[in-house]
């Protein structure tokens, strides 16, 4: 039995459109999310605070939202510190991360800060995989606070 050209060629599209409609994963990210970098502060004992504003919707049912900023300054190297519990609900809100000064080198003048808003799929209670939604670096004034 021989299959014509235009068939064959229609059943391969259908077939692709279904494999592309079904593969998309059931609880994929909405792409409404956002975060900018405003200010770094150090205190006296070192202690580092980072701040700024984000916004995002309801993080997948197989997952949650973290923040993530990363402060870089010449001679002093890169620190990751993890924003408090926030809030996905399509409000813009500010997000501040901090962290003690026992084993920080950060102090005043220019810095790259770089927030990252982060959706953590998990698995059971593990994470299987960390992606970034948004993304805002920034050259800042690191000032004492």
């Amino acid at each position: 039995m021989r299959i014509s050209a235009r068939r064959m060629s229609l059943a391969a599209f259908s077939a692709l459109a279904a494999t592309t409609l079904f593969t998309a994963p059931a609880g994929a990210t909405v792409f409404n999310q956002g975060i900018s970098v405003q200010d770094a502060y150090v205190a006296p004992d070192g202690a580092v605070t980072l701040s700024g504003k984000y916004h995002c919707e309801q993080a997948s049912p197989m997952g949650a939202m973290q923040i993530k900023a990363t402060v870089a300054q010449e001679g002093s190297g890169r620190l990751s510190i993890g924003a408090e519990q926030i809030v996905c609900d399509g409000q813009e809100r500010r997000w501040v991360a901090n962290a003690p000064g026992a084993f920080v080198n950060v102090h005043p003048g220019q810095a790259v800060v770089t927030a990252e808003l982060q959706e953590v799929r998990l698995s059971g209670l593990m994470p299987r995989s960390v992606t970034t939604v948004a993304q805002d670096t920034k050259d800042v004034e690191v000032r004492e606070h």
